[in-house]
């Protein structure tokens, strides 16, 4: 896996964006301009944290494997070994899914 080569820097958290929707459930195929962006992914590496005022570390409030909301704009794109993931900061995360 190309993310173990990647370990982001401070608060930063790299995802995996899920792969958009290009069937319908009735089975009618979707060209590229009518598929609405991803909005989730998967989490596949964090940083360690960021260090506050008071100089305590403060840790990333996401852990690797979790389903993750991304707001529409933002995050940096990166390419590992041909395959597309983002980085983000921690605090850009809507929110996460919960089983």
């Amino acid at each position: 896996m190309a993310f173990r080569k990647f370990l982001p820097m401070f608060d930063r958290v790299l995802v995996e964006r899920l792969a958009a929707e290009t069937v319908t459930k009735g089975g009618i195929m979707l060209p590229e301009k009518s598929q609405a962006k991803v909005l989730q992914a998967t989490v596949v590496a964090v940083g360690p944290g960021s260090v506050n005022q008071k100089g305590d570390m403060q840790p990333v409030c996401v852990t690797v494997g979790e389903k993750v909301l991304l707001p529409e704009y933002g995050g940096t794109k990166v390419i590992l070994d041909n395959q597309d993931y983002f980085l983000f900061r921690d605090a850009d995360i809507l929110g996460k899914y919960v089983d």
